[in-house]
């Protein structure tokens, strides 16, 4: 058995910490990733390494990631799909889909879930997810029937479309990748389709059939019809009649309706609310209401209405608080998301994007955090925004790439640049699927068409852009790197052989599958999965046997993300608009996961000859 060296060791404690950091919600994975980064090639440069070969390790071979094929090609995906997205190249789909649950329910749902599979073995799941919430929410309401029964079956059937191709995924592209750099095997895009359309067929039946009746009737956050109340600020001028009158005054002009909460005078002198005291001008009188009585209250009393979040931007004629013309929406706060770990306040919410929190829902939360003022809530990933604003003010945000709006009128545009779209991202996919070129190559092109034929915008392309994923990536490749010059990926291989040597291929196959679906709903599925792909390669050449079905082990169990809400980003989406708690993730993801888990235990072996 290999001894595993100093540097292997040390390594193999970074990559510990990597997957501890990335699990947790404390600080932002971009920063959990520099900071691995940074100390992985510290190290070597401090510490030099010797290879086998008597050359000195350069540390710079860990920036490779940012050049590597499999995020280049992760990248471009991104951006042709948001010339998707934009041209609103879906919407006919929606529409047909919107009428199915109208007619059949039952239908509709699995039809659904098999759409939703299918757009998801070429697209990237989370604009599906995000396409798709707002009809669940809208049809369930017209049927009577839970939205929290298809929100999660779903977001799952997305998952198990993702694995079925080689452009899925960024998972997926990251094994293939890695499988390619070790020259043990170039798979093609349909390569492991057979297998995931088998096993994943069944566990869509599973979704759509029996997940709906263990999911209980659980109460999403939008799901409140009674009238909202808006907190905010009248503020009292020269001219208000409020001005220079007692506080019992002033509630009689008001027919005593008006409920006063505070008085503030100045920056931080507060004025008890005896009946006598006088108000001046420049107070501010903070009351709660609905948005026809503060308008009331405003013309009656000759006051001025102010967003209590934004004193700056008063809400009079040019930006008016009333019903006409708004919205309201959900915003999700993500670990990507500017919101996260900030508050309202810190950001300056309003101001930036014109835009009145109302209200936030933290799932899960038993503690009086939430019941702070809103605008100093320190916002965690989970968290739900109530938000109310005009349809343009919702729609640009809706635009703004690093924000995840559940609810509000979004309609994507139907262009006549919809057609185009769809060319575009379908000779991208037949080019690669017959073989005429790479992937990567095929999707740059992609790109290239897109922004020529006018299919979106260079901001466009940039916003499809997420930091996160490139640095989980260049990071999760820099450690896999690591491992493998260390040694210390044959010494885990050695390891895992050695404790499960008692058994047949087929349960070694099936535990490092099991593995990886354990590991995948602990830490980030990329991370997970660059760091299994040469450890399964490694078992795979120890037992003299072929690596393919060991890669797609490490591939099928690290995209297995259905036990935990965190797990996946479009599992965090669904969470949070579908009200549900952490045990309704373990109550369907289990059993989903282990359904999955036993079929391609089953089906991998008998695919590639390895029984007996």
């Amino acid at each position: 058995m290999i001894i595993p060296n100093e540097h292997g060791i040390a390594v193999l404690i970074l990559t510990v910490i990597a997957l501890v950091l990335f699990a947790q919600d404390k600080i932002p994975l971009e920063t959990s990733c520099l900071v691995v980064l940074i100390a992985l090639v510290s190290g070597f440069q401090f510490f030099p390494y010797l290879l086998s070969d008597g050359v000195l390790l350069n540390p710079i071979v860990f920036f490779a990631g940012f050049g590597n094929e499999a995020l280049i090609t992760i990248c471009a995906l991104m951006i042709v799909g948001k010339g998707i997205e934009v041209t609103g190249a879906l919407n006919p789909l929606a529409s047909q889909l919107t009428n199915a649950w109208s007619s059949r329910p039952l239908i509709a749902l699995i039809l659904t879930l098999f759409v939703a599979a299918i757009l998801s073995a070429f697209m990237n799941n989370t604009p599906i997810v995000v396409l798709l919430l707002p009809i669940l929410v809208s049809v369930s309401l017209r049927v009577k029937f839970p939205v929290s029964r298809i929100m999660m079956p779903m977001g799952f059937a997305t998952i198990i479309g993702g694995m079925s191709t080689t452009i899925g995924t960024s998972t997926n592209l990251l094994i293939v990748g890695i499988a390619q750099d070790l020259n043990v095997h170039n798979f093609s895009m349909f390569d492991f389709m057979l297998p995931v359309t088998i096993i994943g067929g069944i566990a869509l039946i599973f979704l759509s059939v029996i997940a709906p009746k263990f999911l209980p009737d659980r109460i999403p956050p939008m799901s409140d019809t009674s009238p909202r109340l808006f907190s905010a600020q009248l503020y009292v001028g020269d001219n208000s009649f409020a001005a220079n009158c007692s506080l019992s005054e002033v509630l009689e002009k008001t027919n005593n309706e008006m409920r006063i909460e505070k008085i503030q005078r100045g920056e931080d002198l507060f004025l008890a609310k005896f009946p006598e005291v006088k108000l001046l001008p420049g107070d501010r009188l903070f009351v709660q209401d609905s948005v026809e009585n503060l308008k009331h209250y405003e013309q009656e009393l000759g006051a001025t209405l102010y967003n209590v979040a934004d004193n700056e931007h008063p809400v009079d004629s040019t930006n008016p608080l009333v019903a006409e013309g708004q919205q309201l929406a959900e915003v999700v706060v993500t670990r990507g998301s500017p919101l996260h770990l900030k508050s309202l306040s810190s950001i300056r919410f309003s101001s930036s994007f014109g835009l009145i929190p109302l209200a936030i829902h933290r799932a899960r939360s038993t503690t009086s955090d939430t019941k702070k003022d809103l605008h100093s809530i320190r916002l965690r990933a989970g968290d739900v925004l109530l938000i109310q604003g005009s349809s343009d003010s919702i729609e640009n945000l809706k635009n703004n790439e690093s924000m995840l709006v559940l609810d509000g009128a979004k309609q994507l545009p139907h262009t006549h640049k919809a057609k185009r779209a769809i060319t575009i991202i379908s000779l991208v996919i037949l080019a690669a699927a017959f073989g005429i070129m790479p992937i990567s190559i095929s999707s740059i092109i992609g790109v290239g068409m897109m922004l020529v034929l006018g299919c979106l915008t260079w901001s466009d392309a940039f916003k499809a852009l997420s930091a996160r994923v490139i640095m989980i990536v260049v990071v999760s490749l820099a450690l896999g790197k690591a491992l493998i010059v260390t040694g210390m990926v044959n010494y885990l291989a050695d390891l895992f052989v050695l404790s499960v040597s008692n058994f047949s291929i087929p349960i070694m196959l099936s535990a490092l599958m099991l593995i990886m679906s354990i590991l995948t709903n602990i830490v980030s599925n990329n991370a997970a999965a660059v760091i299994g792909a040469p450890i399964a390669v490694s078992v795979a050449q120890q037992l003299n046997v072929d690596p393919e079905p060991f890669i797609l082990a490490v591939l099928f169990g690290a995209n297995m993300s259905f036990a935990t809400p965190f797990s996946y980003k479009t599992n965090l989406l669904i969470f949070s608009a579908g009200g549900y708690k952490f045990s309704d993730f373990l109550r369907i993801g289990i059993p989903l996961t282990i359904i999955m888990w036993l079929g391609f235990s089953l089906l991998l072996p008998t695919l590639y000859s390895l029984w007996g």
